[in-house]
């Protein structure tokens, strides 16, 4: 065993719009901003999570490297979408070693994909308290072809991936870092990117639920585009309220207000589910992400639709950083986004 510092890693988020990378290093009071970058791509290099133009992305990574002058190689990265599943399931009380010999097996009654074609990762939650014989577990599996793409695009990079995570799992580390909730408090993250929003929902500071809406910021900015026959530069600026006036047509408005509320009900419906299923009380706040907390008005709207009090995330709020290297209103303006780069940054290798 090695003592000493734990070396960087650098979270390189990987979205259907941007490329966003964070790199954190722990001090004895916490974290401290080292580098970030963020590098737009083109909408078809990234398809549902799937990589259709690697070329593209692996110029992207470099250059984001490049920018943010880092010297670290480590690379943790996270999957979302399709090809992953988070399922919360209850099997026999065993030890880990126990399970890993078996885990196979267990997942395949679980699992809608070959369990061949699947990298399977699990924790244990713990004893349930009502049966002691039966724990919780948390069981993911990642379809192996899309990990290997992942993978392959930071290799070429020339960097070394140490951690492949998933984007839910990544917004919970971040959460844990920058706020703090009382024991007993559900609370909702809503992470809404491109073409892909992740929920996750957290009880006692653990994930009681996680899933994927095919839905994101990209569907506003088509329905603009669509019933406005304008251009996707000017539906994006529409929908993140800079081309909005006090005198734009009502028309203009009404599209970008029904789309939005159109993704704040796909969001509303995931938590009623969860709520259905479930004794926990209600959740108690939802806490926005991603580019889809750029939309104009779109917290007020979510906070409409669901009833619950929403905040933006800033992913920087207890991360200390120099003012001479990051500008303060910078920060600001891309925190949202930043918020899975930041949770993949607080990893190690090693973690599991």
């Amino acid at each position: 065993m090695i003592l000493g510092k734990k070396k960087n890693v650098i979270g390189l988020d990987i979205g259907s719009s941007s490329i966003k990378l964070v790199e954190l290093s722990e001090g004895k009071t916490g974290y401290r901003l080292q580098s970030l970058g963020i590098s737009p791509i083109p909408p078809e290099a990234i398809v549902d999570g799937a990589l259709m133009d690697s070329v593209t992305v692996i110029e992207a990574i470099k250059e984001l490297i490049r920018s943010a002058k880092t010297k670290t190689k480590d690379v943790v990265t996270s999957v979302s979408g399709h090809s992953v599943i988070v399922k919360k399931v209850t099997l026999p009380f065993m030890s880990k070693a126990e399970l890993e010999e078996s885990i196979k097996w267990e997942a395949e009654r679980y699992i809608p994909f070959d369990i061949n074609d699947v990298n399977l990762d699990f924790q244990i939650l713990g004893a349930e308290s009502e049966n002691p014989e039966v724990m919780d577990v948390l069981l993911v599996a990642a379809k192996k072809d899309i990990i290997n793409d992942y993978v392959s695009v930071i290799i070429e990079a020339g960097l070394n991936p140490v951690i492949i995570d998933v984007d839910a799992f990544a917004l919970e580390n971040m959460f844990a870092i920058n706020y703090e909730t009382g024991m007993d408090e559900t609370i909702a993250m809503a992470n809404v990117g491109a073409s892909i929003t992740n929920i996750n929902i957290l009880k006692n500071n653990i994930s009681a639920f996680t899933r994927d809406i095919f839905k994101g910021g990209n569907y506003i900015t088509e329905e603009i585009q669509r019933q406005l026959h304008i251009d996707y530069e000017e539906a994006e600026k529409i929908k993140i309220g800079s081309k909005l006036e006090t005198t734009s047509p009502p028309m203009i408005q009404d599209v970008l207000q029904s789309a939005s509320e159109t993704l704040a009900l796909e969001i509303a419906n995931s938590l009623e589910f969860f709520q259905s299923t479930t004794t926990y009380e209600k959740i108690s706040k939802i806490y926005l992400s991603g580019g889809g907390s750029k939309i104009k008005d779109f917290d007020t709207i979510l906070q409409q639709q669901t009833g619950i009090p929403v905040e933006i995330v800033n992913p920087f709020k207890k991360i200390e950083y120099r003012e001479k290297s990051f500008d303060i209103e910078y920060l600001r303006e891309i925190g949202p986004m930043m918020a899975v780069g930041v949770g993949l940054a607080t990893r190690k290798v090693g973690d599991k």
